[in-house]
């Protein structure tokens, strides 16, 4: 049993050993000489499709959270197959919106420097420009990234809004992530939608007794009930209420209170070093968030890229070449 755990430990270093070295090909303006204008060509893009609809933003940044959790950051989240049996057709990416804003940008970027930037950089890029675009922080993306070429719906197997603290900090530390980056990156559920019948069991059937979860503020939990029934599958609720179209730092303040929308949100008081983190922002007003959440985005942006000869530049996002 312990040679077994030794060697699992050993694979799983070996695994962040090898995505270390491939993230070694990354640097900021690594399209400085091929493409200097590539950056400005993507925020361009965005910045006028937020314009048009502010609540893509969400979905925009969970696309490359769900990208980089399956096989790295390398675009596979934006493949489509013929057998719909793409991570694209996964149950977690149903709700992911905003694929026409990575071709748009895609094709602007072809007009200009064919064949140079891949999607998985501009996925990269369109995450940062639309928090930004939304009064949320601004950090500096490293490029470099290649595209894969495959996409498998039976390799999703993200964090989920029920997950509990350990289920949480075994799936981020096996990407290289910390109990740090786990709260921090927590903190994008500042923006966006949820939909009843992810708490229809936080509210009505917690034990399979008819309870509710006591971790989740009473009044709130009323609230809640009002707007879910046992039965709605389609309400949408905000995740951070009154301020779900700004990238602010209201939800540790929500957490803190016991108003986590989520069991995944309500975790983060389970484990020291995360509540820790989320009752300092919530008493600071988020002095360090805005920093940290684009440190851990940088992280989350190495994980298992492809750089140097592997992998390929798509000339278009939904297809390999």
């Amino acid at each position: 049993m312990a040679a077994s755990k030794r060697l699992g430990l050993s694979c799983l270093f070996l695994v962040l050993l090898l995505a270390e070295a491939n993230a070694q090909g990354l640097k900021v303006g690594f399209y400085g000489k091929t493409c200097p204008k590539a950056e400005g060509i993507v925020k361009k893009v965005v910045f006028a499709a937020m314009k048009k609809a502010p609540t893509v933003g969400a979905p925009l940044l969970r696309m490359f959270f769900h990208d980089c959790f399956v096989r790295g950051c390398d675009g596979s989240v934006l493949l489509e197959l013929s057998n719909n049996q793409a991570e694209k057709n996964a149950v977690p990416n149903l709700s992911l919106r905003g694929f026409g804003i990575i071709d748009d940008s895609k094709a602007a970027l072809e007009k200009v420097c064919p064949g140079i930037v891949s999607c998985s950089d501009i996925l990269a890029l369109v995450a940062r420009d639309a928090m930004v675009a939304l009064e949320g922080p601004s950090w500096e993306v490293e490029t470099g990234r290649r595209d894969g070429r495959v996409s498998n719906i039976n390799e999703v197997n993200l964090p989920s809004p029920f997950d509990n603290i350990a289920k949480l900090i075994t799936d981020f530390r096996s990407k290289g992530l910390n109990e740090k980056d786990l709260v921090v990156l927590s903190g994008g559920h500042t923006i966006g939608m949820g939909h009843c019948p992810l708490m229809t069991n936080r509210l009505y059937n917690f034990t399979g007794r008819g309870d509710s979860d006591p971790s989740l503020d009473s009044e709130y939990a009323t609230n809640l009930r009002k707007k879910c029934k046992p039965t709605d599958t389609t309400t949408a609720l905000e995740m951070d209420p009154g301020s779900f179209k700004t990238f602010d730092v209201s939800y540790f303040t929500l957490v803190a209170k016991r108003r986590g929308l989520f069991q995944s949100d309500a975790a983060l008081l389970d484990n020291s070093k995360t509540r820790a983190y989320v009752l300092q922002q919530a008493r600071t007003h988020g002095s360090t968030f805005f920093h940290d959440f684009g440190v851990s985005m940088v992280k989350m942006g190495r994980i298992g890229v492809l750089t140097g000869r592997a992998g390929e530049i798509r000339k278009m996002c939904r297809v390999p070449n």
